[in-house]
């Protein structure tokens, strides 16, 4: 007598960072580039998280993507490397704080675009990837078909919102969310 399993269709897990290390390591060998500021979570400065923030991680807890981590010091920061990988701007870290770190009111969340490194990007470096693209909601990386070579990423800053989803999918982490230009 047999007996059959039934099983319930697994959920999208969204993507495996720890299968994508091996790609890392071979770009970022090649350029250490300067470690930049921590981002901030959204609708913060980091003057606000420095002089107001108790650290108590209730925002970091509050977080359903998972992206705010204890950073230097304890201070929340962004890491666009953990949980889902993107901010969905959703407000409950700012809905948690007891603190007055978080001005919701301003509008946007916050004024950082992605930034992609030529140095690290594996479509520059002939090898066919689009993943920046594929997780960007709002269109922001687009690929134009080139001669000679797969397509290169174009960014267009004024559709990124600075979600971090380009970013949190890399997997050549060839994508950092930076300061808009003045």
């Amino acid at each position: 007598m047999s007996r059959s399993r039934t099983s319930t269709p697994a959920q999208p897990a969204g993507p495996d960072r720890a299968r994508r290390a091996f790609l890392r390591g071979a770009f970022l060998a090649g350029g250490a580039d300067a470690t930049p500021e921590p981002l901030r979570p959204p609708w913060t400065d980091d003057g606000r998280v420095l002089d107001a923030c108790t650290r108590c991680g209730d925002c970091l807890r509050a977080c359903p993507e998972g992206i705010l981590i204890a950073g230097d010091g304890g201070f929340p920061e962004v890491d666009f490397g953990a949980g889902s990988g993107t901010c969905t701007f959703c407000g409950a870290c700012a809905g948690a704080c007891r603190a007055e770190v978080f001005e919701p009111a301003r509008n946007p969340a916050w004024t950082v675009t992605a930034v992609i490194s030529e140095q690290r990007c594996l479509a520059v470096a002939g090898v066919h990837c689009e993943t920046c693209r594929d997780a960007c909601g709002e269109a922001a990386v687009r690929f134009r078909p080139r001669l000679g070579g797969p397509p290169r990423p174009e960014l267009e800053p004024d559709r990124c919102t600075g979600c971090g989803a380009c970013a949190g999918t890399c997997p050549a982490d060839a994508i950092t969310l930076q300061p808009e230009a003045a």
